[in-house]
């Protein structure tokens, strides 16, 4: 039986670009690039605002099934175009089975679409984000210099970016696996988006939107970038994307986006009140300990490691304040069901979570402890501070 669960953790609004990027923006770019990140700042909180509204009272919505069955699945992707606009749902640009429009923000999220609704069917058995079948709705060219992308629980949405630190935000198929990637775990996963649970839930989308761009690309997980957001980042700014689940805290060190925060250990994690408890900076933790897991188990990464993540997603003893190490317990048990107690396949899993600082093991899990005495908090350069 699935989880029923309800609406109350439904009240985030996922965006792509973390605010202590936009942030930092508003703070050491030019006139025009403030300018940019303050109305990305406006549009981000007032969405925030009407997704709490709108989340009290909320139920999901059943899966879809005919005769016991899950009926065969079919994809519907209807792509919007807005025209600068923001006010929904803009003009409907391409819609299932059409070709090619020939407006490149229009054809990357239709193609995105695609390509994240077939890899979790393909992989996984999952008709759409709900496993019910459901529509898969974009909309591009969303508010003039929009420097963001983000699901709000019924659509995604896209800025054209302000072509002087963004491009399109339609460039990278990993942001839009990413994206979609939340609806899943809006609809599996319990996660508060607040502290380690919402780190947890941005590594999970993180997870999800690497594999989609792996799977579509045909990758093993030695020939993956490991990287999210590649192309994302204009000509001139110091930068190869927005995350690196490779190697946390090397994705840009730029003049105006300040350094990459994100650590790569336990031993440095960043306390912080900002980013609903730095859901965006700590989230690089369990994106290393699947990265290590999937070199580890070799071959495709969306064999083993992303199987074993998502039925730890599914898992009933996944709370809605789950942190890192109650999930790597989890990642760890459901390795030992699927492929066999005490395997290969567990110990690569354990093995990678204790890389990250986390140990796991049968009676008991600990973590590597994380220091008090000096509390790092994101100042507006980007970095934590000593």
């Amino acid at each position: 039986m699935r989880r029923v669960h309800p609406g109350w953790h439904r009240h985030s609004l996922y965006c792509i670009l973390p605010p202590y990027v936009v942030r930092t923006i508003a703070q050491n770019g030019s006139p025009a690039q403030r300018a940019a990140a303050l109305r990305t700042m406006a549009v981000d909180n007032t969405f925030r605002a009407l997704r709490l509204t709108s989340a009290v009272g909320a139920q999901r919505v059943p899966t879809r099934r005919i005769g016991g069955m899950m009926a065969e699945s079919q994809r519907q992707r209807f792509i919007y175009n807005m025209g600068g606009q923001e006010g929904f749902p803009g003009t409907l640009a391409r819609s299932e089975g059409q070709g090619a429009t020939g407006d490149v923000a229009v054809d990357e999220a239709y193609d995105g679409l695609g390509a994240t609704y077939d890899f979790f069917w393909e992989v996984f058995g999952r008709d759409s984000l709900d496993d019910g079948g459901m529509p898969l709705n974009a909309h591009v060219h969303y508010g003039m210099n929009y420097n963001n992308a983000f699901w709000d629980g019924q659509r995604m949405v896209f800025g054209d970016g302000d072509g002087d630190i963004f491009n399109r935000f339609t460039i990278a198929m990993d942001i839009i696996g990413h994206e979609l990637s939340h609806g899943m775990t809006e609809d599996e996963g319990p996660l508060m988006y607040f502290r380690q649970a919402g780190a947890l839930n941005e590594s999970i989308s993180d997870i999800f939107g690497s594999l989609v761009k792996q799977k579509f690309l045909n990758q093993t997980a030695d020939q993956a970038d490991w990287l999210i957001g590649a192309g994302l980042l204009a000509d001139g700014v110091q930068g190869k994307a927005l995350r690196s689940m490779k190697d946390p805290g090397t994705a840009y060190d730029d003049p105006v986006l300040g350094k990459d925060p994100q650590p790569a250990h336990m031993r440095d994690f960043v306390r912080t009140w900002e980013d609903n408890g730095g859901v965006h900076i700590n989230s690089s933790i369990p994106n290393r300990a699947f990265y290590l897991a999937s070199l580890k188990l070799g071959g495709c990464a969306w064999e083993k490691a992303g199987r074993i993540w998502y039925e730890a997603l599914r898992d009933m003893r996944l709370r809605p304040d789950c942190g890192f190490a109650r999930f790597a317990r989890i990642t760890s048990l459901c390795a030992s069901r699927l492929y066999g107690e005490g395997g290969t396949e567990e110990a690569a899993v354990v093995d990678a979570w204790g890389e990250v600082g986390i140990k796991v093991t049968r009676e008991k899990i600990s973590v590597a402890r994380v220091p008090t005495l000096k509390v790092p908090a994101v100042q507006p350069s980007g970095r934590p501070s000593a």
